[in-house]
């Protein structure tokens, strides 16, 4: 009897990659890749407990690590499949989500006709490949033959540094805050923002340095990113649910999450779409305009607030070196509009006062927080999204 071994799966069988980042992984995806072999990238970052429960639902055949691998007895996955992906798991515990091999295809060629990529200027991969965005970076040197440029994490110099000759880089946006305010070369630089809203003022600056950005909107359960500055690319479609639910459908859209078939089958509408959980609008030349989590949504005294938006204004305070808003539960207005605040000086933090006056400068009064807590600092993703729910 065989025993399984990441060099000798096939098809049907599940490979988790637990190695840090780095170039190790583009060999690694390369390989598994054209073999037909399925993989599931494990966040390094996780905890011993996160880990496990990843691998007890996954199942994979084998695990490779940096000192070996380790067999699992393993539970197949279709063949068509190519890549199972952990979501980010900003409301709760992260699913799996299972994506075809021609879903991943359709995604890496519709990305590159509509950035009018060649296949000679490189992509930089700083992202973890654990998060759907940094994969794709990898798969598209195994998908379509473009140099990849892989650095075992941020570094605003070093990403500056390799794309001196131009290059493109997926980003999340605290990564472009980073690189803005370390006033490194973006020229011939293409930005792809993903992973939450993109403060438009920080776009601009990006612009005027000579970046070219494209924000993005999708999930893992999309491959990432398919809609470019509002417009779906491919055969992506986009729709809203009466209440302005965003729900999208296409060949990137995932199969399923593994091993969940109840949470399958509720992320379905009954015609076949895929409700994101995000709401937004539509404008009258077909671009998506996303307002946010549809859980994010903070109704207060019957007005509805989006954090985002509030977040925005506070960040520019001098004395705010990080934030996030958050609703929580008030007995007459519904929800109150609560700001949680790393100070840039510990010793000196802003008071409600003075952040309620600064923001009612910037968005509508009624937006302004209500209530201030001091953080040593905002628990978010690997991806820097804010986990809203560890808050309240």
């Amino acid at each position: 009897m065989r025993v399984p071994d990441h060099r000798t799966a096939g098809p049907g069988e599940l490979v988790a990659i637990d190695l840090p980042p780095g170039e190790a992984w583009l060999e690694v995806v390369g390989d598994l890749w054209w073999r037909g072999v399925a993989f599931l990238p494990l966040d390094q970052r996780l905890s011993g407990s996160e880990r496990k429960r990843i691998l007890e639902t996954a199942q994979p055949t084998t695990v490779m690590e940096r000192l070996g691998e380790t067999v699992f007895p393993g539970r197949p996955v279709s063949a068509d499949i190519g890549i199972v992906m952990a979501t980010s798991g900003t409301a709760g515990a992260s699913r799996l989500v299972e994506l075809s091999r021609s879903a991943v295809i359709e995604a890496v060629q519709g990305s590159a006709i509509a950035l009018g990529a060649d296949a000679t200027t490189p992509w930089i991969a700083c992202l973890t490949p654990a998060h759907v965005g940094g994969l794709l970076v990898l798969l598209r040197g195994a998908i379509l033959g473009v140099p990849v440029i892989v650095h075992e994490g941020f570094d605003p110099a070093r990403v500056s540094g390799s794309g001196s000759g131009g290059a493109f880089v997926s980003l999340v946006p605290t990564m472009v805050r980073r690189l803005v305010e370390a006033e490194v070369e973006l020229e011939r630089l293409i930005l792809l923002v993903g992973g939450g809203a993109l403060d438009p003022g920080l776009a601009e600056t990006a612009r005027e340095r000579g970046a070219r950005v494209v924000t993005t909107y999708g999930m893992t359960e999309v491959c990432g990113g398919v809609v470019y500055d509002g417009l779906p690319f491919g055969q992506t479609q986009v729709r809203l649910d009466p209440t302005g639910g965003i729900e999208l459908k296409g060949p990137t859209v995932m199969e399923g999450y593994r091993g969940d078939p109840a949470a399958t089958g509720s992320a379905f509408t009954t015609d076949g779409w895929l409700r994101t959980g995000d709401l937004g609008a539509l404008t009258d030349e077909g671009r998506l305009v996303v307002s946010g989590r549809a859980d994010d949504l903070i109704r207060s005294g019957g007005e509805k607030i989006w954090p985002d938006e509030v977040e925005r204004a506070l960040a520019e305070h001098p004395r705010v070196r990080d934030v996030a808003v958050a609703g929580r539960p008030h007995p007459e207005w519904g929800q109150e509009v609560v700001a949680f605040v790393v100070p840039t000086i510990v010793d000196e933090p802003p008071d409600l006062e003075e952040l309620r006056a600064w923001a009612g400068e910037r968005v509508a009064r009624f937006k302004a927080p209500r209530a201030l807590v001091l953080v040593p600092e905002i628990p978010r993703t690997s991806s820097g999204k804010i986990r809203r729910r560890a808050l309240i």
